[in-house]
């Protein structure tokens, strides 16, 4: 965490701009609730606000204001939501969320929803440098090889900041400049507002931009300082579904060299997904084409992938986990699971478990060293421990009204393609035989069988499947068979 204040410095607001529409992203949804890393982006620049411990934090918004006012308060409940009227642009902004402050006179940091890659170092940073300049003003910049869509830093003949300019405002020549914009800045609180009364709307949007502050400002003849960000990634903001994308990469490069830094083991970061919720214990393996997302722990020692996607689940230590599908699932300790496993949420599986091949499980506990090797889905179901179930098990948990739970007791052995009835309880140490349909109750130590005999009808195919390719076939089987007991004779 990164504290911008001391003793005697001045309190620190920061006021997060969250109330455009995104037109640029086609998008019904708010341009800040798109998410990366597991996140809206509004969510990354909350958390950075919230690490540098500010007096208060205040989100502006407008459009789509009960769905992003509603993220904010989820993540945050403590932050304050501000609503811009129907004045346009960024100065109006942040004039009403200064309105609702109105004796605080420290230093006030703005922030735009829509760049998350800004860590708090950096804007601590910004903060320090801006207090000890004495500045009315600091502006973070960046320089990029291509600046399209954002505001262009224009200095002056000594290299300090004498406005910045919009993209749809720029000259031919201002288009040219690299250095962009960050849309970060921090102000003195009372020179800010002093100048916010002062912008107009003289441009190309019809907006009241908080970018103007800037040159009156210097018109002021009051400083205003500038601060290069070292990352200009990290600098970008999110305008457009290139940007995103982009800005997802950038992030995860970001959290997957964090959790390698920490000790995990990970062999092709450009095909692994780590969302920045998720948390990876020293010593995990992750394989190619992985996903870790949401709140998904990984403990010591185990191996995830490769091709595997994990959602809100926990993976104990040592277990493997191969080209599975999981979400809001526990794999204990030494547990293998996979390939090609499907976990839906409410799936436990106990120490030293195993869940295997073509297996679909939901809502259902499967005890320590307990299998289900292949080819089988169990749904609302408790295994006891030490169990095995044989291919094929099925527990039919729903009858077209309700669902209805399987439990099978300790150290069970099932027969292949045994189909559990429920609700039915199979007792400890019981044994099923193959084929089974068990909708009875299973004593302990019993054997369960459902078997008819069999009655083969001869020729029947012959009979009732004329000229078709198997009717050959055993014609001409029964012929040799013919000629075989003939010459026995």
């Amino acid at each position: 965490m990164s504290n911008t204040h001391s003793t005697d410095a001045p309190e620190l607001a920061v006021i997060i701009l969250a109330a455009g529409q995104g037109t640029r992203m086609k998008s019904s949804l708010p341009k800040v609730l798109h998410r990366i890393g597991g996140r809206p982006l509004l969510g990354h620049v909350l958390d950075t606000a919230r690490n540098l411990e500010p007096a208060n934090i205040l989100v502006v918004v407008r459009h789509e204001r009960d769905l992003v006012a509603d993220a904010v308060l989820d993540i945050a409940p403590e932050i304050l939501v501000v609503d811009q009227d129907e004045i346009p642009g960024t100065g109006r902004a942040v004039e009403v969320a200064l309105a609702r402050v109105p004796d605080f006179s420290g230093d006030v940091l703005v922030l735009s929803g829509d760049v998350p890659l800004l860590d708090d170092e950096t804007l601590a940073g910004l903060v320090r440098a801006h207090r000890a300049s004495g500045a009315a003003a600091t502006v973070l910049s960046a320089v990029v090889a291509d600046a399209t869509g954002y505001g262009r830093i224009v200095r002056d003949s000594v290299g300090g900041v004498q406005r910045i300019v919009e993209q749809k405002d720029a000259t031919d020549a201002e288009a040219e400049i690299t250095e962009i914009n960050a849309g970060v800045y921090v102000f003195q609180a009372p020179a800010l507002r002093a100048h916010l009364s002062l912008v107009g709307t003289a441009n190309a949007q019809g907006e009241r931009y908080l970018t103007d502050v800037v040159g009156l400002l210097r018109d002021s003849r009051l400083a205003v300082g500038i601060s290069q960000a070292s990352d200009a990634a990290a600098a970008l903001g999110v305008n457009d579904r290139v940007q995103l994308s982009e800005a997802a990469r950038l992030l995860n490069a970001r959290t997957v060299r964090r959790w390698q830094l920490e000790g995990a083991t990970i062999l092709d970061p450009a095909s692994t997904w780590i969302d920045v919720t998720a948390s990876l214990a020293p010593d995990v393996t992750v394989l190619p084409g992985t996903h870790i997302l949401r709140s998904t722990a990984i403990a010591a020692g185990a191996t995830v992938g490769p091709d595997t996607s994990l959602v809100d689940c926990e993976v104990g230590e040592n277990a493997t986990v191969t080209r599975t599908d999981a979400t809001l699932a526990v794999i204990g300790a030494g547990a293998t699971v996979g390939p090609f496993a499907y976990l839906r949420p409410g799936t436990y599986l106990g120490e030293k478990g195993k869940i295997g091949t073509f297996v679909e499980t939901k809502n259902s506990t499967i005890g320590a060293r307990s299998k289900v090797p292949h080819l089988s889905y169990i749904g609302d179901t408790t295994i006891g421990t030490g169990v095995n179930l044989g291919a094929g098990a099925i527990t039919a948990n729903y009858d077209d009204i309700a669902k209805h739970r399987t439990e099978i007791g300790d150290e069970v052995h099932t027969g292949s393609h045994n189909v559990f009835v429920a609700p039915v309880r199979i007792g400890e140490g019981a044994k099923t035989g193959a084929g089974a349909v068990i909708r009875k109750d299973v004593p302990a130590g019993a054997l369960a069988l459902s078997v008819a005999p069999q009655r083969n009808v001869e020729g029947w195919v012959e009979t009732n499947r004329p000229g078709t390719a198997a009717a050959d076939a055993a014609a001409k089987a029964r012929s040799a068979q013919k000629a075989d007991d003939g010459a026995q004779e």
